[in-house]
């Protein structure tokens, strides 16, 4: 029996959702756990693969000896599939069924971990990250869209917190896992943790999660992921040449980029005269929407870059093992599992736009605090700060999710979580890309001089050595005790470069801080949306599980 109400308007102008069925919204709270399982194993996956970037760093056979540019591609090659096709993911979903996708989604992504654990060099492992990222594409718009379609619009803001908690308790297990995995198997172990995990989320699935799709779905947009996909790739590939080459003049490097957003623009332009689009350019009209996803791409662009050189800090400056590394990330997780579920409470008080700016400053303000990082500082300093960015976090991710999500018809569900999802993981793969080059950059110019005084290092060794830290490292490591002024100044090179990108990023969390305070609605504008809520009719989209 489904719950009974009127039909009135939702916020916005947008009409009234059906209920959700009766026996769907006894057990939501079940549902949303299910649906916690499926985005855990996406989320920690990259967090495990953080810890086990120094590890797959070093030669064979603990390693494959990948190159700090195949590490960013690494994790690049998963997020650019995963962004470029997150569009068709949430149409399909919409389309097909949102429950049949996920399942499909689930198994690809099991069938990539296995892959890419047995992988034999680097260019693999790139590959069959890419395959991961298809998977994870079909998963993560479905989750969300699921969510929409089993809780009534009242209780959106509080499953969506507990969601977006789930990525901190991911944040949290997957660094931890990574260390006792790596502490005892080899690194492909770090992917194959991945499989029981799809194993269990799929029964559940079955048996639990409900199926909804769009009533009235448009038509696939194969020229516009291809646009996207393309564009991204050409525009993120010419960012990273540009670190490598530690030159962003370079020709190769601003062709790439440029062909990179003409063709992003001609995606623009062929969206809008379309009457099918992948992404309906409309929706940025609405001030809630356009302010929210661009304050998802900026703030994970300037934590994807900061997550990327920490995992070095604490490894190789610091020396601490993969598992110390998991712990000591421990308060930046805790934090978003301890406030992103009652972030909804201060949004009620104070307003989504002056909650979501404050915790923009405070993220650019932790940015800026890992300036007070050196090669000896008390480790106890980088704790603070990593509590203080999860504390900023989960008072941003919570509402703007909850403002993109509002800002569309239920049955467009799909849809928005692939925009939120998408701006999510291409601000990411770009913030990797610009802040991985920078870095990259940064340390060549502060270690050549130093690889220059090694006397016998051949030209294409020095050049080699210069690319990373560990590298570097590698190099000091053959030098026996003739290395330790060698492995000094690497430390204190990359520190220096630290420092650099720790800047850019904390430049970006203010320009993200900026958007939300002059574009996000404040409090007049949620408490009108309150008023405005969606009030079910007899009706569900939800079909039977």
């Amino acid at each position: 029996m489904a719950r009974s109400s009127d039909s009135s308007p939702g916020a916005g102008g947008i009409a009234a959702a059906p209920a959700v069925a009766e026996h769907i919204h006894r057990r939501r709270w079940a549902i949303l756990g299910v649906l916690m399982l499926s985005l855990l194993i996406v989320v920690l996956d990259n967090s495990i693969l953080n810890v086990a970037m120094k590890t797959i760093a070093t030669p064979a056979p603990t390693g494959l000896g990948a190159s700090q540019s195949q590490l960013e591609w690494a994790i690049n090659s998963y997020t650019l599939v995963f962004a470029g096709l997150l569009f068709t993911a949430g149409l399909l979903g919409d389309r097909l069924g949102r429950k049949k996708v996920l399942l499909t989604g689930l198994v690809i992504f099991g069938l990539g971990s296995v892959l890419a654990a047995v992988s034999g060099s680097p260019g693999q492992l790139i590959a069959f990250r890419a395959v991961m990222g298809l998977g994870g594409a079909l998963v993560m718009p479905a989750t969300l869209a699921i969510l929409m379609n089993v809780f009534e619009r009242d209780e959106q803001p509080k499953a969506i917190g507990i969601w977006a908690g789930g990525v901190g308790l991911a944040i949290a297990i997957g660094p931890i896992a990574g260390g006792l995995l790596l502490a005892h198997f080899w690194w492909g172990s770090v992917f194959l943790v991945n499989v029981p995990i799809v194993l269990i989320a799929l029964a559940a699935m079955v048996l639990l999660v409900p199926d909804s799709k769009d009533p009235r779905p448009g038509r696939l947009d194969p020229v516009g992921v291809l646009l996207s996909v393309v564009g991204l790739v050409l525009l993120v590939y010419g960012i990273i040449k540009g670190g490598q080459l530690a030159d962003f003049t370079d020709p190769q490097v601003i062709g790439t980029v440029l062909a990179g957003l003409l063709v992003l623009a001609g995606f623009v332009l062929y969206e809008k005269r379309i009457d099918h689009p992948s992404i309906d350019i409309s929706y940025f009209r609405k001030p809630a929407f356009s302010a929210a996803v661009a304050a998802i791409a900026l703030v994970f662009f300037a934590l994807m870059g900061v997550t990327f050189f920490m995992v070095f800090y604490i490894q190789s400056v610091r020396g601490y093992t993969p598992l110390q590394a998991g712990l000591l990330i421990l308060p930046l997780a805790a934090a978003q599992m301890i406030f992103a579920p009652r972030a909804r409470h201060v949004v009620d008080r104070f307003g989504a736009k002056a909650v979501c700016t404050v915790g923009m400053l405070l993220v650019a303000l932790t940015m800026s605090g890992f300036l007070l990082m050196d090669t000896d500082t008390p480790i106890f300093v980088l704790e603070v700060l990593f509590f203080l960015q999860g504390t900023g976090m989960a008072h941003i991710m919570p509402p703007v999710t909850v403002s993109i999500m509002q800002s569309l018809p239920r049955e467009k569900a799909g849809s928005g979580s692939a925009l939120n999802n998408t701006f999510r993981q291409v601000g990411g793969t770009l913030g990797v890309a610009v802040l991985g080059s920078l870095l990259s950059a940064s340390y060549r110019d502060g270690i050549q001089s130093a690889l220059d005084s090694v006397p016998g290092l051949p030209a294409g060794a020095r050049h080699a050595a210069g690319e990373s830290i560990e590298a570097t490292l590698g190099v000091a490591e053959k030098l026996g005790p003739a290395g330790r002024e060698l492995a000094a100044a690497a430390n204190d090179a990359f520190v220096h470069a630290m420092h650099v990108t720790a800047l850019g990023s904390a430049t970006v969390a203010v320009v993200g801080a900026l958007v939300v305070g002059f574009f996000l609605p404040g409090k007049t504008d949620d408490r009108a949306a309150g008023r405005g809520r969606e009030t079910p009719r007899e009706t569900s989209p939800a079909g039977k599980p």
